[in-house]
């Protein structure tokens, strides 16, 4: 496309679920829009993540008016949690999907296409603000630019705000091993807290598999060779006939929300929305885009798109805030094997606790009052009588 003299109502960095999630929203609130979506690679492309969808993010799908995108894959509705033996295995309320980002992305991509978004590859390196309008590599001018650019995000860096807490993780694909068939299987570590490895199987033979710890100042990042060597030691055999090795940071949420109030957004991980307890981003990732995308329409159809970021803030703010301080909490706790152990122990005995356990990793959930009775009943020892019984008279 021509350089500067192409504008658009709203530019999309990153064509990945957040950034597609973002035009959907933008297009389903105002299908005459003017949408970008631009992304250095061709779909489809691999991901590094885990891969695991949760149920909620059909449902937020279906919001924008896409529906059966995973109708072809095999639902999984067992989670297995573990930890130096003791083990909470149940049926999860709805079952999730084990999807390779190479398929769900591609598809997010075509539904945003088919909804009104242009993608056209292209990597972006600068933005500049001008009266008006944001510049992006002097060849995309835009009302609104929303950067949903992963961990790495050009558009965060371009706005200067802080990092924060990271983990490092390594994803590969292998067949699924005996006893962990038809299951999303978790193992937490007893060292390198907090930590924990994995295998999600996929319904083909194959099962998504990985470690990943969170990065502190205290100690060195971990090499690929001692990620292997931490995932294997956590669930053996994982790393048999492993293919796709690839490492990846997540850039982890923490109990505050700092998002930009102008005419530049940020949604998923370009936000910092990776769940410090279980390091699922996905959920958030749809959840914010489709946030940002409705914010840019309305501020748009206003005709203040200076107002885009402060309207997103608050919507997103509404939508995650509360239950981002509840899995701040939770991380913090999780520190403490003793504290993942009693959750464990909670969660086998009951499964209420189990259930809001699973939506404080995977969606919006938050401590409930069934949770705290259930760590608190699994971390204190019985009390036991003292003294003499009394003697009947």
């Amino acid at each position: 496309m021509g350089p500067a003299s192409a504008h658009w109502d709203l530019v999309v960095v990153g064509a990945g679920p957040a950034g597609a999630a973002t035009a959907l929203g933008a297009l389903r609130a105002d299908p005459g829009l003017r949408v970008a979506l631009l992304d250095r690679a061709d779909f489809p492309r691999d991901k590094a993540c885990g891969d695991g969808v949760a149920p909620h993010v059909a449902d937020l799908l279906a919001e924008v008016g896409v529906t059966g995108l995973l109708d072809d894959r095999v639902p999984v509705g067992r989670l297995r949690l573990g930890r130096d033996g003791l083990v909470a295995e149940r049926r999860t309320a709805r079952p999730s999907w084990v999807v390779p980002r190479r398929v769900l992305d591609a598809r997010l991509v075509d539904a945003a296409v088919a909804a009104g978004a242009r993608l056209i590859r292209h990597r972006v390196r600068d933005l500049r603000w001008r009266t008006g309008a944001v510049v992006l590599d002097g060849e995309f001018s835009a009302a609104v630019v929303a950067g949903a650019d992963g961990a790495h995000s050009v558009v965060r860096r371009a706005l200067g705000l802080p990092r924060g807490p990271t983990a490092l993780a390594l994803r590969g694909y292998a067949p699924v091993a005996p006893g962990r068939r038809g299951a999303l299987v978790i193992e937490f570590g007893t060292r390198h807290q907090p930590s924990y490895a994995w295998s999600f199987d996929r319904g083909d033979g194959l099962a998504n598999v990985g470690y990943g710890e969170v990065l502190r100042a205290d100690r060195p990042a971990p090499t690929r060779a001692r990620l292997f060597e931490r995932l294997e030691a956590l669930l053996s055999g994982a790393t048999d006939g492993g293919r796709d090795w690839v490492g990846h940071h997540l850039p982890l949420a923490t109990a505050r929300l700092p998002l930009p109030a102008g005419r530049v957004l940020l949604a998923g991980d370009a936000a910092r929305l990776v769940n410090p307890l279980t390091g699922e981003g996905i959920h958030y990732a749809v959840a914010t885009g489709i946030a940002a995308g409705r914010a840019a329409a309305a501020a748009l159809r206003d005709g203040r798109p200076e107002r885009a970021g402060r309207r997103y803030a608050r919507a997103a703010r509404r939508l995650l805030l509360p239950h981002l301080r509840h899995t701040a909490l939770a991380a913090r706790l999780a520190r403490d094997g003793r504290v993942v152990e009693a959750g464990l122990r909670a969660a086998a005995a009951d499964q209420r606790v189990f259930d809001d356990l699973v939506e404080l990793g995977l969606a919006r959930g938050r401590f409930t009052p069934g949770v705290v009775l259930g760590l608190g009943r699994a971390l204190l020892p019985p009390v036991r009588p003292t003294g003499r019984p009394q003697e009947p008279a």
